[in-house]
């Protein structure tokens, strides 16, 4: 696709250090700013994708996606006019909360890959080594937002028609467990006629955790026993994984698993007791002094 042009509005914005490009890695609330969650339309963002490239090295191989900001734009059919100005105040604003972060590239939203596409990432490909291109798919299609990355790659004849051709790259999601825990309880509202759910109590969270655990023990018993009637092939992988799974757990016979939980039992107990104590002499001091 070698179609229209792209237009700079503003001055060009300081130029980065140059990043390679490999399998990124990306943080899922940096994935699209709030503003842009829940667009079902595709309308490309300029949007600069920053990442922390340590000592200025792709770490193990791979680019981590960490922050992005949007530009403004405007499309026409072949033109797309990118506030470059914008681009540079916002970009020299980010350094000074998180110097160590480059540019990689830019997102759009959407499953597909248009022309337009093809005039951003060539913006792009001045501002950062093999540019990143990510996809965010706000219509959710096939009922999940997939989000994928490319990189682009001249093609055609030398000297004659040429075009870009974008290779798909592997995207690999990180996350910390607390954020693990917000979405899945967001996710919940799904399932809600009004959309609200409550926070559950730690002792709810204690049992569903615990179901989660034996229904997935019951699934690993169940393909256990299928491997060995000959119902299911023995799979190498699978097998390794399960027996480093069973070393992990700590051989503890019952009776000292017994004593141990009575002894933590009786500990809790005891600093219920004297919080409540403690609790009880506070306001007992502040009625002799209001006296």
């Amino acid at each position: 696709k070698d179609r229209g042009k792209t237009r700079e509005e503003g001055a060009d914005p300081a130029q980065t250090p140059p990043a390679t490009t490999a399998p990124p890695r990306g943080c899922p609330p940096a994935t699209l700013p709030p503003a842009h969650r829940g667009r079902a339309a595709r309308r490309p963002h300029a949007a600069p994708l920053t990442a922390v490239v340590p000592a200025g090295t792709v770490d193990k191989h791979s680019v981590e996606v960490t922050n992005c900001f949007s530009v403004p734009h405007n499309e026409s059919e072949d033109e797309v006019a990118v506030d470059m100005e914008f681009a540079k105040n916002m970009y020299e604003l980010h350094k000074k909360v998180s110097p160590s972060e480059i540019i990689l590239g830019w997102y759009a939203t959407g499953h597909d890959i248009t022309e337009h596409s093809v005039l951003i990432h060539e913006y792009y490909s001045r501002e950062a080594h093999n540019p990143i291109h990510l996809t965010v798919d706000t219509s959710l299609q096939n009922s999940r937002m997939s989000i994928k990355a490319y990189v682009s790659a001249p093609m055609g004849v030398p000297g004659k028609t040429m075009g870009v051709m974008f290779t798909p790259l592997t995207v690999k999601y990180v996350y910390y467990d607390t954020e693990r825990i917000g979405v899945d309880l967001i996710m919940k509202t799904c399932f809600s006629p009004n959309r609200v759910i409550g926070l559950s109590s730690d002792l709810q969270q204690v049992g569903s955790a615990s179901a989660r655990i034996q229904d997935t023990l019951g699934m690993v018993l169940q393909y256990a026993e299928d491997v060995l009637s000959g119902k299911v092939a023995a799979d190498n992988t699978v097998g390794r994984f399960l027996m480093d799974l069973i070393n992990q757990v700590p051989k503890i016979s019952p009776e000292d698993f017994e004593t141990m939980l009575n002894s933590n039992i009786n500990d809790l107990l005891m600093v219920t007791y004297l919080a409540n104590l403690t609790q009880s002499q506070i306001a007992l001091n502040e009625k002799l002094l209001s006296l």
